[in-house]
């Protein structure tokens, strides 16, 4: 038997285990070498994929990586990297067609749901203004600025622009930490502050701001990690620019309850 015959006969168990169990028996070179004999025909790709766990250290890492990363291991062509960088973004495609064109985000847990569908794949920072209609339906999701790994800006005048011209009734900013945790520093407050006192000034409100990383979430506005207590958007639509030009609540014409668009950024209470 020659050595092709060899690569052949070991390509079509794989490809018949995965049609009759799954991934759930594979190590990860071999879900990675499957992928492989997709891109790279007539070949033994179980050496390509251990050296791309070598190099990169996880499955995830592998695809996380750039093209140009990939293509610098041995054995990797631009079939098998295209491939590979494909796959993160596909999955970010998938996760947004399950929840519709247009879902709805009234809670945290939603807009966590919707925004970790947007940056699946992101290898840069990135920003999006998530425009939104008076039931929380998403109109449009905007990129507003794609940067470097760990820096990207926000131009308060650019996001009044974007919410007029799709219409908002409100919206929703997100942005990634690709290299880093979901956590809310003091410069993501304070430009929270001033676009959504931007916002008020043309009558549309800023729901909240999500700092995402991997899968984990932060608001921005309330404090809030994914998994803790829910926080639902829909009452929260009243809202004042105080004569220092902070964000206070508005009282509620009705009578109802309004909850707090940016209390958290004003600090506990004593």
């Amino acid at each position: 038997m020659s050595e092709k015959d060899i690569h052949a006969g070991h390509r079509q168990r794989l490809r018949e285990r995965f049609r009759t169990q799954g991934l759930s028996g594979f190590a990860e070179h071999e879900a990675l070498e499957l992928l492989l004999t997709y891109a790279i025909p007539h070949k033994d790709v179980n050496p390509t994929a251990h050296a791309l766990l070598n190099r990169f250290g996880t499955l995830a890492a592998v695809l996380e990586a750039d093209a140009g990363e990939l293509m610098r291991v041995p054995g990797v062509g631009e079939n098998a990297a295209t491939l590979i960088a494909l796959m993160p973004e596909l999955f970010g495609r998938y996760q947004r067609s399950l929840l519709g064109e247009r879902p709805v985000i009234t809670t945290f847990r939603e807009a966590v749901s919707y925004c970790l569908s947007l940056f699946y794949g992101a290898r840069e920072e990135e920003i999006y203004l998530i425009c939104l209609d008076q039931g929380g339906r998403v109109l449009h999701p905007a990129l507003l600025r794609r940067g470097t790994i760990d820096s990207v800006t926000i131009y308060p005048r650019e996001v009044v622009e974007l919410a007029l011209r799709h219409r908002a009734h409100a919206v929703l900013l997100a942005h990634n930490h690709p290299s880093g945790h979901a956590h809310a520093s003091q410069a993501d407050q304070s430009v929270t502050q001033m676009i959504a006192q931007a916002l008020s000034v043309v009558g549309v409100r800023l729901v909240d701001h999500l700092v995402i990383s991997g899968q984990s979430a932060c608001s921005v506005t309330r404090g809030t990690r994914g998994g803790a207590e829910e926080i639902e958007y829909r009452r929260r639509e009243q809202y004042a620019a105080a004569s220092d030009g902070r964000l206070r609540e508005a009282p509620d014409k009705d009578g109802d309850e309004v909850y707090p668009l940016l209390g958290e950024l004003d600090g506990p209470e004593e």
